[in-house]
């Protein structure tokens, strides 16, 4: 029994250490955003692993807008026009080398089913399956010459999401809100968005945060439906209650990440949980297009059966970015029927791309002309791409296989000189014959463009100072120009 007055060592010791503990776990919890909130779309004091760091140099861009086109869009059928393929129509594909293929089937070389005209004050060509986005491309930037490493869907999406055509990468979206962190704390920092019939090619690893702390990981907004499943506490949990629950689940889950330093996933959920009671009082209001006018309704095609899906892809992609989101990756072709349902023209180019082109057309129109009129576009950047382009020979007659020796992807925003072409495929488009431009170059420019240096912007893991790019990759000069 201790006296009166007199305190052991072990219980002197036992007592500090209870002091000691209480500010060790105070400084854990804020550092974990566990002590408190901000008002919706405000950064505030709140510190939490998306607080907002500064660039290495003035940004052009403070957000990104990646519409990704699952399958592979074929290039001489939308913005590269080759008038080669319809004059030697029915020729084999010679002085080229070996033509790998990678379903088989190589016939002769095919011209595209589509008409081009021109536009703008640039003149630019577009295929008419996309008149809608033809009238934007004064403020597009057509690169013609991206080449990619791999025929196979999976490992070609990993290269644009990741750098690497194999899993277990972090992708760009996590890298991007890794170096910068987000401009609203009560957001996700990094949105995904997929189309109603199914995920991408290689699925989740495609937003992944790799060897990074989990964290980073995309978070996915569902296009149809209410976008953030479970988001609402029951109705017989009051907010105190609530609020009481985190508290204590976040000081159990601290203490126990206090003896799991390395535990990347038990951060990421008490950090989730955070985001998540923030989130209820935020996300609904950013998610919630019922208040939109009908006109901007319209304007994304929302009225349209075919063109709703991705309209509001792209009207939630404009709201986030509105509300200081980072980086929002919308993916438009699903896996609920490879051949129908992506831009994967292996049966017939001019039936599937004409039915994708109808989808997107008119909500990519619609979300450059709205970015353009609230002043958004200049400090948002807007990409379409895919994860290949198409073989200049036809596969049956009528399709196309894969083909990552040359695709054609465009960027528009963050003051990119629009109305220009950047570097060429060869007679036929089959591959890229000037400036050729590889993932690691695209992944350079995005991340100049939001001002970050990317030799600069560094992971350490096993030892090795990791980077998205790699040790290559160099900004495309006519884009960061």
């Amino acid at each position: 029994m201790m006296k009166k007055g007199f305190v052991s060592r072990r219980d002197w010791l036992f007592q500090a250490g209870n002091g000691m503990g209480s500010v060790a776990l105070a400084a854990l919890l804020n550092q974990q955003g566990l002590l408190g909130a901000t008002a919706c779309g405000a950064p505030g004091d709140l510190q939490t692993p998306f607080s907002p760091r500064k660039s290495h140099f003035a940004p052009r861009a403070k957000a990104v807008i990646s519409m990704f086109m699952s399958g592979g869009v074929s290039q001489m059928d939308t913005f590269d026009p080759k008038p080669g393929l319809l004059k030697y129509a029915g020729h084999p594909l010679s002085g080229k080398g070996d033509v790998v293929v990678r379903q088989g089937h190589p016939g002769p070389l095919m011209p595209t089913p589509f008409t081009f005209k021109q536009y703008g004050q640039s003149g630019m060509p577009v295929s008419e399956i996309f008149p809608n986005i033809a009238r934007h491309v004064d403020d597009m930037a057509f690169i013609r010459s991206v080449v990619g490493r791999s025929n196979d869907h999976v490992m070609a999406a990993y290269e644009l999401a990741t750098g690497t055509v194999r899993m277990g990468s972090p992708s760009v979206g996590a890298w991007v809100t890794y170096g910068l962190g987000s401009e609203n704390q009560n957001l996700p920092a990094y949105v995904v968005i997929y189309d109603a019939r199914g995920g991408p090619f290689g699925g989740p690893a495609n937003w992944t945060a790799g060897y990074m702390p989990a964290v980073f990981q995309g978070t996915i907004f569902r296009s149809a439906g209410d976008p953030i499943v479970d988001l609402k506490p029951p109705p017989s949990v009051t907010a105190e209650q609530q609020r009481s629950r985190l508290d204590l689940l976040g000081k159990l889950n601290a203490l126990d990440e206090a003896g799991n330093p390395g535990n990347s996933e038990l951060s990421a959920r008490i950090n989730s949980y955070e985001l998540a009671y923030r989130m209820q009082g935020c996300a609904p209001e950013a998610v919630d297009m019922a208040n939109e006018p009908e006109s901007t309704k319209k304007l994304y095609g929302l009225d349209n059966a075919t063109t709703e899906p991705f309209g509001r892809q792209c009207l939630m992609a404009r709201r986030l970015v509105e509300r200081g989101v980072r980086f929002i990756q919308l993916y438009h072709g699903g896996l609920g029927n490879q051949n129908t349902d992506t831009w994967d023209a292996h049966d017939d180019v001019r039936s599937n791309h004409t039915k994708h082109a109808l989808e997107v057309d008119h909500p990519i129109a619609g979300l450059l002309t709205d970015l353009k009129s609230r002043g958004l576009l200049d400090s948002t950047l807007v990409i379409f791409q895919s994860e290949f382009g198409r073989m200049p020979i036809s596969q049956r007659g009528v399709g196309r296989d894969h083909n990552p020796g040359t695709m054609t992807i465009f960027m528009a925003g963050a003051k990119i000189k629009g109305g220009q072409a950047i570097g060429e495929s060869d007679e036929f488009g089959y591959k890229a014959a000037v400036q050729p431009v590889s993932v690691h170059d695209l992944h350079a420019t995005i991340l100049h463009l939001l001002g970050m240096d990317h030799t600069r912007l560094t992971y350490a893991y096993q030892g090795r100072q990791m980077r998205l790019t790699d040790v290559y990759g160099v900004a495309v000069p006519q884009i960061v120009a």
